[in-house]
């Protein structure tokens, strides 16, 4: 390996650990406990190191956003692989979504809440981003209805777990009625 080869590799391996950690310290105590000096403290490294890797703040919440996208899209496409019939992937589609969005609360709102710095919804928009939203189509564009454009209804469906999941989150609905919720939604959304 060449000395150029390794320098890439240790700056790649740098910056994924600096993405972990933010991560990991976000999901731990929020996103205003992620700053440049605990991040460096925990990984030991220097300030001026991380800035070498992300201009700030706003480049590691995108960073974590991109990695929770791709994570995002595996975890939906393995809860839809198994159900046979397309009710049923939509509803294990919601699930899982709603369940990643509740292990992972610091990477939904680093997809869905806060200023990462990332384009949506645009040519610009970065793959991994595409991709966790071609994991939902996949789905629910089975299903959409003759005359719906699968990514309109794509977008419905998922803007509605997104507010289940925001009003859960803030306590404005009681969480041990989801799965009434999720039922309720694919019945009357879907379909079939």
């Amino acid at each position: 390996m060449s000395v150029q080869e390794r320098k890439r590799r240790d700056r790649a391996e740098r910056e994924r650990l600096i993405v972990v950690t933010a991560r990991e310290l976000a999901e731990e105590r929020g996103w205003d406990a992620v700053t440049t000096r605990r991040l460096a403290e925990r990984i030991e490294y220097s300030q001026p190191v991380l800035y070498s890797h992300f201009r700030g703040k706003r480049e590691i919440i995108g960073a974590v956003a991109l990695e929770g996208a791709t994570d995002l899209a595996a975890t939906v496409r393995a809860a839809t692989a198994a159900p046979a019939c397309p009710r049923e992937r939509v509803a294990a589609l919601a699930r899982a979504y709603l369940d990643f969005a509740a292990r992972n609360p610091a990477v939904h709102d680093a997809l869905f809440q806060l200023d990462g710095g990332l384009a949506y919804a645009r040519e610009d928009t970065p793959e991994p981003l595409k991709d966790a939203f071609a994991a939902l189509l996949e789905t629910l564009g089975e299903v959409a209805g003759d005359g719906v454009e699968p990514a309109l209804f794509t977008e419905t469906f998922w803007a509605n777990l997104h507010g289940l999941v925001t009003l859960t989150r803030a306590g404005r609905l009681p969480p041990e009625e989801t799965g009434q919720r999720v039922r309720l939604l694919v019945r009357r959304l879907v379909m079939a």
